[in-house]
């Protein structure tokens, strides 16, 4: 989907927290050392959902998803306009949202489902295509 309005995208500054998780540590210990990191919430949403802990994996979720909201605010972001998928640094944030509308489904919430995966499409249709939504 192309931006119509003509909003900026936002891109967010590199993440350290990314190459201490490429490097095999915990991701809980990367939360707490990096406890601003979407990335960090995200893999432990997304490893909590694969164990089917849908409660825990709520948490993490919705934790990278507020971290990330934060971390877009900083960067310029007004709230809408595009989040692209292609820039890297993005993807914590866009991870966290897929792992926030999964989540969500599977404890029953399915107004935040929708609305998660519609905010994930409007912000990156690359990300929503690559995250299963």
């Amino acid at each position: 989907m192309s931006n119509l309005l003509g909003i900026p995208e936002t891109k967010l500054p590199v993440d350290p927290a990314v190459s201490v998780l490429e490097q095999g540590v915990d991701p809980r210990d990367v939360a707490r050392s990096y406890p601003a990191s979407s990335i960090a919430w995200a893999t432990l949403a997304e490893d909590a959902l694969d164990d089917g802990d849908a409660i825990e994996g709520y948490a993490f979720a919705r934790t990278g998803y507020h971290r990330g909201l934060d971390s877009l605010r900083k960067a310029g972001w007004r709230g809408q306009g595009p989040v692209p998928w292609e820039h890297e640094p993005n993807r914590g944030f866009l991870r966290s949202l897929a792992a926030l509308s999964t989540a969500a489904g599977a404890i029953g919430e399915t107004e935040e489902q929708r609305r998660c995966a519609d905010f994930l499409r409007d912000s990156s249709a690359t990300g929503a295509r690559e995250l299963g939504l």
